[in-house]
């Protein structure tokens, strides 16, 4: 009967095991006890208060209401008894001096390119909003014909040279979806297009999904996502300072130099300024996957719509406010955990960043909080704020390269969080962290729920239930990126999230209104998100024996190599014998571990283990890099060069075998693995460790 439920219900499995990862039988229930005390604290009405003090005003990166911003989240850290501190760097941030779209054929018309006040949110008539633009394009002043090319992606390009239509010479209108905005200008311009318009098609974020704001919480007909189009997949962080911190004084290339600034102009538009521009073209009738929900019939162009676009930038140089708190480890003061969330915003951003910013500071008061209750953390736990996200993730990027050499010896783990709202909980992240994600989620209840994180993570509404918990590859598109691709820190990134958000994303109506009235209203899933991070910390601060575990690494890696395997040009057999000695050493590893948890070990030799551990994730980069992207460097995973935010994993095999380079990939393959067989040494010698012992 027992055997029956553990199939019904896998959960159970889990709910049945009562141990922590990397504590001994005999410290599990003081550590428990620390745990429990720790998931009491957060409040709804804290995180509440954060994000209407954090969202109040619109404060973009560079701005002096950024600097406002980073100074209230100081006062915070210092008055819970934080050593913080302010951290503050450069950045190339354009904004925008002119911004002109029109029509001029077949009829006239001139995009007013400004989101209306809605009366409901008072933050949507705020002072200082940034405009809608798109940060990192290119300046210009040119008029030519439209085509419309759907997502903008390169197989819409491929399927309009099927059809005989050149974008050459003329201005491209794509929709957003389909990938990252910053994807679609690299496209156009790989395609001979000389500008791009971006717009929000009703079908992925307004009436298509349901109300629109203020009625409901998806984006109104004048609604724009701004954004960057930076080329962060060849590297984030300031264009001007590559591999090396941009501060006072410091070296810079000049703007022509850049390598991550785009080619064209580029500017995002809403479905209401979309519709005259669609409605004027000819041509070819789309296919029924390029069809939004506009009241049209989708044409492709070219023409007869002609367009003049001209677009001009400030490429101002500004300050950037990284805020730093730490609380110094007792046994382990020089292994650091992390926490990170950015504060800047698009303009005013209650749900991105504040949301998870929130989640941070509730976070932040419940350790400090427990500390006054007697509890030092072993490992010493860093707290950051970052600055300049939304730009490229610059701010995080530049604090990661000037402490490189720091954290490559100290930083055992980077946890980060976006923005937060309600819905399921989101878990990417590094593999050899998979089994500890997976216990803390066994032990912190769903919000509004009887059950535990992991039980509804198992047991997916309209899903077939798991029967184990797997977390996906992490890609880009936050503060992650710097820790985990470039200097190989073992890295998570968590958050709710559900597909309300998007309607307002990047946009004015970004609001405490507008997230107080559909997002996370009752401020729940702030809590739980605290309490996973709480969990989350508590334990790799403080376990005496890290707690990595590399058998779901192991049979990770093997997915993605059947996967790649099915292309038969590829020579994968060094990949599958380096894979099946992992497999085997991780197995090992893991006996091993369970053997020597039990012993008493001096802090000398745990030390020496511990190294070993969370050293891992460093032997699975590669000093040379990607193929034309040096600066990443992990060879499992990475940003896709035509994706963005979404992960390619075993990068650079995989994409340069998708594009046909066969002796480039085969080539990769090999350094694929001397990773691998980097990574297999690596595990061995921290099985031998604990063999000594």
């Amino acid at each position: 009967m027992i055997f029956v439920l553990l199939l019904l219900f896998p959960a159970l499995i889990y709910a049945a095991d009562t141990s922590i990862r990397g504590f001994p039988t005999k410290d599990v229930a003081q550590e428990r006890q620390w745990e429990e005390k720790a998931r009491a604290i957060p409040q709804p009405a804290r995180i509440e208060e954060y994000i209407r003090s954090i969202s109040k005003e619109p404060h973009p990166a560079g701005s002096p209401a950024s600097k406002a911003v980073a100074d209230y989240l100081l006062g915070l850290m210092k008055n819970w008894g934080f050593d913080a501190s302010i951290e503050e760097f450069e950045g190339l941030l354009p904004t925008p001096t002119v911004r002109k779209l029109e029509m001029i054929a077949p009829f006239r018309f001139e995009a007013k390119l400004q989101e209306p006040p809605v009366r409901e949110d008072p933050n949507s008539s705020d002072q200082g909003q940034l405009p809608s633009y798109n940060a990192y394009s290119a300046s210009g002043d040119l008029t030519a014909p439209l085509v419309y090319v759907n997502y903008g992606i390169p197989d819409d390009y491929a399927y309009l040279k099927q059809q005989g239509i050149d974008v050459k010479g003329k201005i491209v209108l794509a929709r957003f979806g389909g990938s990252w905005r910053g994807v679609k200008p690299k496209v156009a311009y790989e395609n001979g297009a000389v500008a791009c318009i971006i717009y929000s098609d009703p079908k992925e974020d307004g009436y298509f999904a349901g109300d629109v704001y203020p009625a409901g919480p998806f984006r109104p007909k004048e609604g724009v996502q701004r954004g960057s189009v930076m080329e962060i997949a060849i590297q984030p962080g300031d264009p001007l300072s590559p591999g090396w911190a941009s501060e006072k004084g410091s070296r810079r290339l000049s703007i022509a130099e850049a390598q991550t600034l785009q080619k064209l102009p580029v500017l995002p538009i809403s479905y209401a300024e979309a519709l005259p521009l669609l409605n004027s073209l000819a041509g070819p009738v789309a296919p029924e996957s390029w069809r939004g929900a506009l009241p049209l019939t989708y044409h492709i162009g070219p023409g007869p719509a002609m367009v003049h676009l001209q677009l001009e930038f400030d490429w101002s140089t500004r300050p950037l406010y990284n805020v730093i708190a730490r609380i110094p480890g007792s046994d382990f003061p020089d292994e650091w955990v992390m926490y990170g969330n950015h504060h800047d915003a698009w303009v005013n951003g209650a749900a991105d960043p504040a949301s998870g910013a929130a989640a941070l500071l509730e976070t932040a008061r419940s350790l400090a909080e427990l500390r006054m209750q007697g509890w030092r953390p072993k490992r010493t736990i860093v707290l950051a704020l970052w600055d300049g996200e939304e730009f490229g993730l610059v701010g995080s990027t530049e604090w990661a390269e000037k402490h490189a050499v720091e954290l490559d010896k100290k930083l055992v783990a980077y946890l980060n969080s976006d923005m937060n709202g309600r819905g399921d909980l989101n878990a990417t992240g590094s593999h050899t962290l998979e089994a500890f994600l997976a216990e803390v989620l066994r032990d912190v209840p769903a919000p509004e729920s009887e059950k535990s994180l992991l039980e509804t993570a198992l047991q997916s509404k309209g899903k077939p239930a798991k029967t184990d918990y797997q977390i996906g590859p992490l890609g880009s598109g936050s503060d992650y990126a710097a820790f985990f691709h470039h200097l190989g820190i073992s890295a998570l990134n968590l958050g709710f999230s559900d597909d309300t958000t998007r309607g307002i994303y990047h946009s004015i109506y970004d609001s405490f209104y507008w997230y107080s009235h559909f997002s996370d209203t009752g401020y729940t899933h702030g809590v739980a998100l605290s309490r996973v991070m709480l969990t989350s910390l508590l334990r790799l601060a403080d376990a005496p024996l890290l707690p990595f575990q590399f058998v779901n690494f192991a049979r990770t890696a093997e997915d993605y190599l059947a996967e790649l395997s099915k292309m038969k040009e590829l020579h994968l057999d060094g990949v599958r014998a380096e894979l099946a000695r992992i497999a085997k050493a991780a197995n090992t590893y893991e006996a091993r571990y369970k053997r020597s948890l039990e012993k008493s070990l001096s802090t000398n030799k745990l030390a020496e283990a511990n190294q070993l551990l969370f050293r891992t994730e460093r032997s699975m980069l590669s000093p040379a890099g990607l193929p034309g992207r040096e600066w990443f460097k992990h060879q499992i995973y990475a940003p896709g060069l035509y994706t963005g935010y979404d992960a390619k994993t075993f990068p650079g095999v995989r994409e340069a075998a998708e594009a046909g380079r066969w002796d480039e990939a085969n080539h990769q393959a090999q350094a694929l693995v001397q990773a691998l067989r980097a990574v297999h040494s690596q595990i061995q010698q921290a099985e031998k460790a604990l063999a000594r012992f």
